[in-house]
């Protein structure tokens, strides 16, 4: 199991080996990494690409899929690409695109093509005060180290 999305709130199956892996018949949403080799570290992967499915032994995997390529191109080889996936039973395809902007937000994956702003603004969430929670005090600007 790997954790991904906003505090690492989804618990994604994998990651597995893609050369090699059987899509289930299920709702998911699903992740593309690249393994990147850094010697003297445990296995590390990069988020390439996210999407989403209503049946993923549909979505072409492993390597019929209209982005294979662009994963191929940035793993360096076909057994650098791992997938993790999320299964939804019975969910929306709303809820899972939402899955999928909220993951392209935070990783920024170099095969999506769609790209999402990190940034949020004042008047999306406003001033708040509640007897369980202080306002947010974090800094308005996602790039800084504060």
């Amino acid at each position: 199991m790997i954790r991904l999305g906003s505090l690492a709130g989804y618990p994604f199956e994998g990651p597995r080996a893609l050369a090699g892996w059987t899509a289930p018949t299920a709702p998911a949403v699903y992740v593309i990494l690249a393994r990147n080799d850094i010697e003297g570290k445990p296995q590390q992967y990069s988020v390439i690409y996210v999407g989403h499915g209503d049946d993923l032994s549909q979505e072409g995997f492993p390597f019929r899929h209209p982005r294979s390529a662009a994963w191929i191109a940035r793993a360096g080889t076909k057994f650098n690409l791992h997938i993790a996936w999320y299964e939804i039973p019975g969910g929306r395809a709303s809820h899972r695109e939402q899955m999928c902007r909220e993951l392209m937000a935070i990783y920024d994956p170099s095969c999506n093509t769609e790209k999402f702003d990190k940034a949020w603004k004042d008047e999306w969430i406003g001033d708040y005060q509640t007897p369980v929670t202080d306002p947010l005090t974090t800094d308005r600007d996602p790039n800084s180290s504060n």
